[in-house]
């Protein structure tokens, strides 16, 4: 039985969850950041679902351990295990290759990140923040646009965050060098960086013949193991307060599932909790701030990306 869909101009599918999802059989998933918190709901639930998941991980023993985990839950469960580091470009490379060998991936969902972590900088110039959360994704799917192509319906599910209309994107400055750094201010807009992609690359695929969905989600304020790795007073106060005031995983996880498998939506579509503020509740359809909608920081971005990771997207061009 189809589960209920989106109304385009409010927000159809109250309280839906993940036991309204269809039947994902014969779909290949890849899930990045799947071994804790949203990623691992997100693959359990496809996985329960008939979805064939690829867990996109760092730790490969991790994955491993939580692979077996889920076979034991749902034993016709097809699930495998990916490596990539998302902070590594040969990492990032070396998957993709990998995965690339796939007959088809129906959907990516870029779901790992790091957050509220002190300043540092990778070797490609950037921000840990920006390169973990925005451009390590952004060449992982660039690099998998082929195997995504080859399925009569791809989808890109980017994971943002509410906190992305706090972000300030200084594409001049993406070491944070210039700036006084902040862990919070990093992290937004690494949170605004996974807004402007989304929304770009749903443009740029408008005109392509064989296009690519992409589809934004956030999973509002949620109690995930990032509350709990933060650093010095800020990694405190995150921690009391994902204990007191957040939504767990299993909510914070519907907006992400039902961009995912919600064929209804059109791309460009931002899906959030609606409850108050977006903080908590069920899949919604939700606003994006505008700088997330600009064009021209859209091609900013996207083209600032291609030249951190030297990774050119293959698509139709803007």
């Amino acid at each position: 039985m189809r589960g209920p869909t989106m109304n385009r101009s409010t927000s159809a599918a109250p309280g839906w969850t993940a036991d309204q999802m269809t039947s994902q059989k014969g779909r290949t998933f890849v899930v990045t950041g799947a071994t804790s918190g949203l990623g691992l709901v997100t693959a359990r639930e496809l996985a329960a679902h008939g979805g064939r998941v690829l867990l996109a991980v760092r730790d490969v023993a991790r994955g491993e351990t939580v692979a077996s985990s889920l076979r034991r839950s749902h034993p016709d469960a097809q699930v495998e295990v990916r490596q990539v580091d998302l902070l590594n470009m040969n990492s990032i490379r070396r998957a993709a290759e990998q995965i690339g060998q796939e007959a088809a991936v129906d959907v990516l969902i870029n779901n790992a990140g790091i957050s509220a972590v002190g300043h540092s900088v990778t070797p490609q110039g950037a921000e840990l923040h920006l390169m973990a959360n925005h451009l390590g994704h952004f060449a992982l799917t660039a690099l998998l646009e082929p195997a995504l192509r080859r399925s009569p319906s791809p989808t890109v599910v980017t994971v943002t965050s509410y906190m992305h209309q706090k972000g300030e994107l200084d594409l001049d400055d993406l070491a944070w060098l210039r700036r006084k750094y902040a862990p919070l201010a990093a992290y937004s807009a690494s949170k605004l960086a996974n807004a402007v992609f989304g929304v770009e690359l749903a443009r740029r695929e408008k005109g392509s013949p064989r296009p690519i969905k992409s589809i934004l989600a956030h999973p509002g304020y949620s109690n995930t193991p990032m509350q709990k790795k933060g650093t010095g007073l800020m990694g405190v106060a995150m921690r009391v307060s994902g204990r007191l005031f957040a939504q767990g995983v299993e909510m914070g996880a519907l907006p992400q599932l039902f961009a995912a498998t919600e064929t209804g939506l059109a791309s460009g579509a931002y899906i959030g909790p609606d409850g108050k503020g977006g903080r908590s509740g069920y899949p919604h359809l939700a606003t994006l701030s505008r700088e997330a909608q600009d064009p021209t920081l859209g091609r900013r971005l996207w083209a600032r990306s291609e030249e951190i990771t030297g990774v050119q997207w293959p698509g139709t061009p803007s």
